[in-house]
Order: C-alpha cells, then sequence, then structure tokens
C-alpha cells in the first residue's frame, strides 16, 4: 500500500473504488488503522468498502499513531487528525470529497467538516462515539497509562511495547503511541529519553482537549450548527456509541438525515444500501 508523508508523519493509505472521492475516518479510537473497515465490531459484518467501491472511490488510511502510519509526541488534538485527512485530499490532488466516519471517525470528520466546509460534499456518521461512559472510560485510561509511566518510566513503557501484543485499549499501560513504538526503533529510542514530567502534561492535556464533554467529542455545538452540509447520522446502541451522542448530532446539524434503525437491522443488506441512498441524494 502506497505511504505519503503528512504534516511531517508517515501515513499508509488504500484507494479502492472508482467514482467521486469518499474520504474514510476509520472506526477503533486509538486503534484506528485502515483494516478495522473490515475489521472492528459491526464494521466487519457490513462489508461497506466492496459495496461502497461499486460506485465511488474510497480513500481509507491508518489514523496517525496506529497501522502503519507514524506519530510524533505532542498534545494530540481534533484538529490534528483532521489535518491528516485534509492534507492526504491535497496529495491525491483532490479538492472535495464525501466524508465518512466511523465510530470516533465522526469527531475527526466533522472537525474536518467545521474546519473546510469547502472540502466537504456531505457528512455519513457512523455510529459516532461519545456519552458520558465514554468520556470516563477515554479519562481513565489515559489515567491507568501515566500512572504506570510515573511508577515505572517511559524506557519502561517501552520495552512492555516490545514484549507485548496488546493494544492500547487492552492494555492502558503501554500508551497512545504503542504502534509507532513498535514500528519505529529510532521514535522508541527519542520516547525513551523525554522528560517523564513534561510527557505527563503533554498526555494529560491530550485527555482534556479529546475528552472534554458526554455528548460527541469534536467540534463545539454551535459550529455545527451553522454547517451547510447534508449529513446521515446512523446511531449506535453501546457504553461507548451511546444513542444520546448520534442524537446530539442530529440537533446540532441543521441538514441531517437520521437513519433511526437498531443495530440488530444494520446489516450487509440495509446498511450500504442507505448510505449509498443518501450519498445519491447530494
Amino acid at each position: 500500500m502506497p505511504i505519503t508523508t503528512i504534516d511531517g508523519i508517515l501515513t499508509r493509505y488504500e484507494i479502492v473504488g472508482d467514482g467521486p472521492p469518499l474520504l474514510m475516518f476509520s472506526p477503533g479510537g486509538f486503534n484506528a488503522s485502515l483494516e478495522t473497515w473490515r475489521t472492528q465490531g459491526i464494521y466487519r459484518q457490513l462489508e461497506l468498502l466492496p459495496q461502497l467501491a461499486e460506485r465511488y472511490t474510497c480513500i481509507t488510511f491508518d489514523k496517525r499513531e496506529t497501522g502503519e502510519s507514524g506519530g510524533r509526541v505532542e498534545r494530540i488534538g481534533w484538529a490534528s487528525y483532521a489535518t491528516q485527512g485534509v492534507e492526504l485530499l491535497d496529495h491525491l490532488g483532490i479538492e472535495r470529497a464525501h466524508l465518512m466516519g466511523g465510530c470516533i471517525g465522526c469527531s475527526i470528520a466533522t472537525t474536518m467538516a467545521v474546519a473546510h466546509p469547502g472540502r466537504v460534499s456531505s457528512l455519513v456518521l457512523y455510529s459516532p462515539a461519545g456519552g458520558p461512559r465514554y468520556r470516563m472510560g477515554q479519562h481513565a485510561r489515559l489515567g491507568r497509562h501515566l500512572a504506570y509511566v510515573a511508577e515505572h518510566g517511559l524506557a519502561a513503557v517501552v520495552e512492555l511495547a516490545r514484549t507485548t501484543s496488546s493494544s492500547f485499549t487492552q492494555d492502558p499501560r503501554v500508551g497512545p503511541w504503542v504502534t509507532v513504538l513498535r514500528r519505529d526503533p529510532a521514535f522508541a529510542e527519542n520516547y525513551a529519553s523525554l522528560d517523564a514530567a513534561k510527557y505527563a502534561v503533554i498526555v494529560t492535556g491530550m485527555s482534556r482537549l479529546l475528552f472534554d464533554g458526554d455528548t460527541v467529542p469534536g467540534p463545539e455545538p454551535e459550529d455545527l450548527m451553522l454547517l451547510d452540509i447534508p449529513t446521515l447520522i446512523v446511531p449506535g446502541e453501546d457504553v461507548s456509541h451511546a444513542p444520546s451522542a448520534a442524537r446530539y448530532l442530529r440537533e446540532c446539524l441543521p441538514h441531517a438525515e437520521f437513519w433511526d434503525a437498531p443495530v440488530a437491522e444494520q446489516t450487509a443488506q440495509t446498511a450500504p444500501k442507505r448510505i449509498l441512498e443518501f450519498l445519491g441524494s447530494v
């Protein structure tokens, strides 16, 4: 698969299909690689990519710090992730695209739409991550990582990353840069030498910046209310994808359609069809 450098960070991407461009922000939180469209939760069952690719040029990529993409230790916010999407379109020579987000990808897609509305033809927000328990869980995960750093140091994080196979979601001790630590020896060496106190400030600030509310993280509601972009919202129904999160987006986005189908009715037959109907209408 091709790899390019975006904002100084290596980014692996894949293009399948033919037709108008559809930039897809992967589900999976801190593990949002391009493969999660085929392997993560409900997306494993939906078979979205092959069906969407029949009519659209589907662009998927490894979010920074995931898959085979690189990373950088800094206070990451939603704008950091959105920049990756915008600059990938620039690299591909695409001025305007439909955007689709799954899970936490919804937060990135809406952030990009608010910052660059002229680049966005429409939004598909599938099972947006959010809700109070989601926010609490993310804060707890980052807190457990910082507790491990405080007790054992950053060199121990590097060693743990190298000697285990767990993701950050599975084992918070390894931290949000674990994928890059495993793939890039130079990055790991620099990471181990960082000042642990300053690192704790970065991660604490990142936690607050990314997960600062009990709705859907990302743009302010007033910014969403000003978006003049057709949107399809599909709700989830679990702790990390609370139905209230999708309804919050429905309330904020003035041109939103809401597919109020229970998750059990979101299948490989119904979901791609509903998405294609929406995309074909805008």
